[in-house]
């Protein structure tokens, strides 16, 4: 098997998702890893959602925790081997700060769950440089994407994708540091929502058409495919789960990737985050929590 050759890595966000990241490289892959984000207290608070889930396990759990450091700024991840954004927002600019400040042969990974990999790539293309000249083939053939699943610690998923400019290198060694990270690894091509969202989104939100247009209620939608189907959960209470507001940004982007008129987002979805009813996160979504 292909060595990953990741001795340090770099997580950017401190959220679920980013802690998460971190979590499984430190616990499974045994690497160090530094974590930033700018609000110190999204740091503190990841790291005691970290002591939560190594509770269980006292020794593994200090092991783990040890190799966990945060970090000021990303230019306290120069010397990393990969450095992975858990960051929706501002893709573009995180990743031409990365490559400014870290290791020229350092992987530039982004764990998006729907935007392009390619135009992150391009992105990483230092100012002035040409996206055809060899040192702009260098920088954006070091981007790919590495979509986990939350909760990354639970959920055994990484989707690899490939930009158009991503090195065959590059993608060895992040499909070797995922299955080091304890991961089964699928690939799928830069396209909108990969694989995943793709088949995920337009479910959930043709099961929000369903109570809109009234169809059925919300517990009978829920109940039809927890036992008809044999869903662990109902797509309406998924959908709360994973976040409206995630939801309907991951439904936009297929419509505005594809302009295809079954990728448009509910209206009612889009009124609930209108509201601030985001799901679980926010204590109301199709439930109350």
């Amino acid at each position: 098997m292909i060595s990953h050759g990741i001795r340090t890595l770099g997580v950017l966000g401190a959220g679920q998702m980013g802690l998460g990241i971190a979590f499984v490289s430190a616990l499974r892959a045994k690497v160090p890893v530094l974590l930033h984000d700018r609000s110190q207290e999204q740091v503190t608070k990841g790291l005691a959602f970290a002591d939560k889930l190594l509770e269980k396990d006292v020794e593994e759990a200090k092991e783990a925790k040890d190799r966990i450091t945060p970090v000021n700024d990303i230019k306290g991840f120069r010397d990393v081997d990969m450095a992975v954004s858990e960051k929706l927002a501002l893709k573009g600019s995180i990743f031409a700060s990365f490559t400014k400040e870290l290791s020229p042969s350092a992987i530039l990974a982004s764990n998006t769950s729907s935007i392009s990999i390619t135009k992150i790539a391009a992105a990483a293309i230092p100012a002035g440089v040409s996206a055809a000249s060899e040192e702009g083939k260098k920088s954006a053939g070091r981007v790919v994407g590495l979509h986990f699943f939350n909760p990354v610690p639970v959920m055994k998923l990484v989707e690899l994708i490939s930009a158009l400019q991503t090195s065959q290198d590059t993608l060895d060694r992040a499909r070797a540091f995922a299955i080091a990270a304890g991961k089964t690894v699928t690939v799928s091509k830069d396209v909108p929502g990969f694989v995943s969202n793709a088949l995920l989104m337009p479910f959930i939100n043709e099961a929000i058409m369903c109570l809109e247009k009234g169809t059925a209620t919300r517990d009978d939608i829920d109940t039809t495919l927890k036992l008809g189907m044999n869903h662990p959960m109902g797509p309406l209470q998924l959908a709360d789960f994973i976040g409206l507001d995630t939801c309907l940004a991951i439904q936009q982007t297929l419509y505005d990737g594809t302009r295809d008129s079954k990728y448009r987002p509910s209206i009612l979805l889009e009124r609930m985050v209108d509201a601030g009813w985001y799901g679980k996160k926010s204590g109301k979504g199709f439930y109350d929590y």
